[in-house]
């Protein structure tokens, strides 16, 4: 078996994970054990596997994106896996449970702000230590996704498999790729948030080159003056179907709400709970809780 004896369970606003650390680079996964070990019946049940380790231990790393990391002050990466098995460019609910087990191993800084460097696939995020800050939990991060990048509004056409209707999609790069739809707009027939089926995987036409994340999204309030907005989020991740919630998809979805209403500041609820992103041109923000719920040793 290539996991350790002892792995973690944790999640951020539902969105969960089985994480380990794994300081000498002996414990990489295969594609079979991550299946396993993510699976709700047979296993411990996750919507994907992290593996805190050094840069240079991931197989799979370039030299230049181990330099990146070094270069980028990252001494240690988060190592993600889909619970399918595949690779993963980026979590952002996964950084910050990551963030909060590296802290209590004594392998961040304390929570005192002090920013923890972590690397990914998608570059080196930076993560600050909040503690306990209402309504969004108690062991609160927040990490900085990076810009953003998005494409044309309401390009691609997306569609539910069983349910009729259709919503307008938008494009967003977050290091990983993700179609968000809000279903307010003019042009949407699918039905209310609320009421989607999403243990079926949507379909986007014209059909994206890589597999893609797809958040479906209503506006719940919008104050131009204050440049505040809320929202509520539901979304469909590549490699586990519908999730509690998507870090990078939350930070999607303030793009694009961003582009359509001119708001910077979400208050986004998800099925897990409750997160907050501002959004900047050159970086988007999210805030949120991180949860570790048990040990676990593997027999």
């Amino acid at each position: 078996m290539s996991l350790p004896q002892f792995v973690y369970k944790g999640h951020g606003t539902g969105n969960d994970f089985v994480i380990y650390i794994d300081r000498e680079g002996r414990f990489e996964p295969t594609a079979d054990e991550i299946c396993h070990i993510c699976d709700r019946h047979f296993g411990i049940g996750a919507d994907g596997l992290i593996r805190l380790t050094k840069p240079e231990y991931v197989s799979d790393l370039s030299s230049v994106q181990i330099a990146q990391c070094r270069d980028g002050g990252a001494g240690w990466f988060m190592d993600y896996r889909n619970a399918d098995g595949t690779l993963a460019e980026m979590c952002g609910n996964g950084t910050r449970v990551t963030a909060l087990l590296a802290q209590r191993a004594g392998m961040a800084d304390a929570p005192d702000g002090t920013p923890f460097k972590l690397g990914t696939r998608a570059g080196v995020k930076t993560l600050r230590s909040l503690g306990a800050l209402a309504p969004y939990g108690d062991d609160v991060f927040q990490v900085s996704l990076g810009a953003g990048k998005i494409g044309s509004l309401d390009t691609y056409g997306v569609t539910i498999p069983g349910t009729s209707g259709e919503a307008r999609g938008t494009f967003v790069d977050m290091g990983n790729p993700h179609v968000v739809s809000v279903l307010e707009d003019d042009k949407a027939t699918l039905p209310a948030v609320e009421d989607l089926d999403l243990s079926v995987k949507p379909v986007v036409r014209p059909v994206i080159e890589t597999d893609q994340n797809a958040e479906f999204v209503r506006i719940d309030a919008n104050d131009k003056a204050a440049d505040t907005g809320s929202a509520t989020m539901r979304v469909n991740e590549r490699g586990c179907g519908e999730t509690l919630s998507c870090g990078t998809g939350l930070g999607a979805t303030a793009v694009t709400l961003r582009a359509k209403t001119g708001v910077s500041h979400w208050d986004i609820s998800i099925r897990g709970g409750l997160v907050h992103v501002d959004v900047s041109d050159d970086d988007v923000r999210l805030t949120g809780a991180a949860v570790i719920v048990a040990k676990v040793e593997l027999l």
